[in-house]
């Protein structure tokens, strides 16, 4: 199959989003909030998470803001279990399957501010589209739409689907931080 910009667009409008309803989380007491820890030692209290029933493949993710209150935004990308997670004001509202570095480019672990936002963006270095790029490092690595499939990777980019990328671009400002977590890292809370 030839790839084409148009047929991967139409891929992304298909893609099997499972919807959250409202009630979908599993909230935490308060007082007993677990805590995430970041490769840099800072810690993020995470206040519920959403209540995912089945895993999600590859292409497909979640969203649920609804009842979420107004706050600051955060992402954790978890290389170990190939999954970004979006949180505002402790409460996970997106989760995604990501496409990441191989060992010739790996994607670096550790803590970035979000330095640069761009709706439609082209690599320089490798010509190719960065449709809602968030970019995290002055050498190029960036969050950013990908066609998401097994077997793929990136260079040193953090690949998500294209309808989670708008979300998650609405979501983010300059200088959200961005915790990515090295391959040997730990997953979410209440997660198996």
């Amino acid at each position: 199959m030839i790839w084409s910009a148009a047929a991967d667009r139409r891929e992304v409008e298909t893609v099997r989003v499972q919807p959250a309803p409202v009630g979908s989380r599993i909230r935490y007491p308060v007082g007993r909030y677990p805590k995430l820890v970041s490769p840099d030692g800072s810690v993020h209290e995470v206040r519920s998470i959403l209540n995912e029933r089945k895993p999600i493949r590859f292409g497909d993710y979640v969203w649920n803001d609804g009842g979420v209150p107004k706050g600051p935004a955060w992402i954790r990308v978890d290389l170990a279990r190939q999954t970004m997670s979006v949180f505002r004001a402790g409460h996970e509202i997106g989760s995604a399957v990501i496409l990441f570095g191989t060992d010739g480019k790996p994607t670096p672990s550790g803590v970035f501010p979000v330095l640069a936002k761009a709706e439609t963006h082209r690599s320089s270095l490798y010509d190719a589209e960065m449709p809602f790029m968030l970019r995290l490092t002055g050498d190029g690595v960036a969050i950013h739409a990908s066609n998401v499939r097994q077997g793929s990777a990136t260079h040193g980019c953090v690949g998500i689907p294209e309808g989670f990328a708008r979300l998650v671009f609405a979501e983010m400002r300059r200088g959200d931080e961005v915790v990515i977590m090295p391959e040997s890292g730990n997953g979410a809370p209440g997660r198996s």
